[in-house]
């Protein structure tokens, strides 16, 4: 998948100019502000069309939302309905339920729970269940991990890279977290004010930063607290 020249305005000021590759897993990275989220946005069909002036997709496949491209967002609750156990918040085969959630770790008992009677890293693994029910050829993430600890974050590092070498979808995971970036992607585009700054192979980018801003990433620690230029 290639996005060339996607391009937001808002007002005359531009916000976002990005081109990028997909072509297995690919980091996007940066300050908060610095375009990562509208870009996902875009994708998703978020935006108002006039705030898109210009994006062009080359795929072998068509973005279409539930089909093939799924999201997971950061705030897992917020994807669930606290009205209706887990079970009847998808369409599939009670008997697809359970196989994603074996393949999640977790409990078979959890599809007949709320969400509110689920920890917060069993909400996100619900969500990533939802999310490749549909089999999608492309996963946009944005910061799943963020709300977890070290040891449940390391854990959805791990899914992650056996779902992907499983189902062989395609995976954009948006992150302040260079770290996790590294991981869990195999290349990195990193995000200034909307802009690439640096892109390549994560290992590369992390080991020998050309750019002084991913410098400044990266020795801030983003899996501690997060950089502000």
């Amino acid at each position: 998948m290639i996005c060339r020249n996607l391009t937001i305005r808002h007002k005359g000021e531009e916000l976002v100019n990005i081109s990028f590759e997909l072509l297995d897993s690919l980091a996007l990275v940066g300050q908060s502000g610095s375009g990562k989220s509208l870009t996902l946005k875009a994708l998703l069909g978020l935006l108002p069309s006039t705030l898109i002036s210009s994006m062009d997709i080359e795929s072998d496949f068509a973005l279409i939302a539930g089909d093939t491209l799924a999201f997971v967002p950061q705030n897992a609750f917020t994807a669930l309905s606290p009205m209706s156990i887990i079970k009847d918040q998808w369409l599939n085969s009670f008997e697809h339920q359970e196989e994603l959630f074996d393949l999640l770790g977790l409990e078979r008992s959890m599809i007949n729970r709320f969400p509110s009677e689920l920890s917060g890293g069993q909400q996100q693994r619900v969500v990533m269940a939802m999310a490749l029910s549909s089999n999608p050829k492309l996963l946009l993430l944005d910061e799943p991990t963020t709300a977890l600890d070290p040891k449940l974050r390391e854990e959805m590092i791990q899914i992650l890279l056996q779902l992907q070498d499983r189902f062989q979808f395609l995976m954009l995971f948006v992150t302040h977290d260079i770290g996790v970036a590294q991981k869990l992607c195999r290349d990195m585009v990193v995000l200034k004010d909307g802009i690439v700054v640096e892109r390549g192979k994560a290992v590369d980018i992390i080991q020998n930063p050309k750019d002084a801003y991913t410098k400044k990433l990266i020795e801030s620690n983003f899996g501690n607290r997060e950089f502000r230029a």
